[in-house]
């Protein structure tokens, strides 16, 4: 495992992270609508290839987790969402459909931002927060 990462290590890795999940789940406005897809779901319709090529790019993300000392656990729920993204998206129309909605990437940088903001190193995004306080109050 890598040396954890000091302050300025950190945040230029997240900013890469929440950049590349942006790109590739949320860069683009379906107009008329408050629906955001992203290159995932759109180099996803290239049959055979789109899924893996996205996927195998965005692992990155994982690979970021893993350079900053996110634990196994985490990193193993990053991996599946990676490992869902995939195999959904590898079936016809269905997988298409899929990989709009499902946005492994934002999933993984949440949970990256979830363990930073209870490991105390980092405070968690705005736009987290409201789904981490509604968590808590239904446990």
């Amino acid at each position: 495992m890598p040396a954890l990462p000091d302050d300025a290590q950190l945040q230029a890795a997240l900013r890469r992270v929440e950049t590349l999940a942006h790109w590739f789940d949320d860069r683009y406005r379906v107009p008329g609508t408050r629906f955001r897809v992203g290159l995932d779901g759109i180099l996803g319709l290239i049959p055979g290839v789109g899924d893996l090529l996205t996927n195998t790019i965005t692992a990155y993300i994982v690979y970021e987790a893993w350079r900053i000392g996110i634990p196994r656990a985490t990193l193993t729920r990053m991996l599946a969402n990676l490992g869902i993204d995939t195999v959904v998206g590898a079936v016809p129309l269905v997988g298409d459909l899929f990989d709009f909605g499902f946005k492994a990437n934002r999933r993984n940088v949440r949970l990256l931002h979830r363990h930073l903001a209870d490991r105390g190193t980092h405070r968690a995004p705005e736009a987290a927060a409201p789904r981490a306080a509604a968590r808590s109050r239904s446990i």
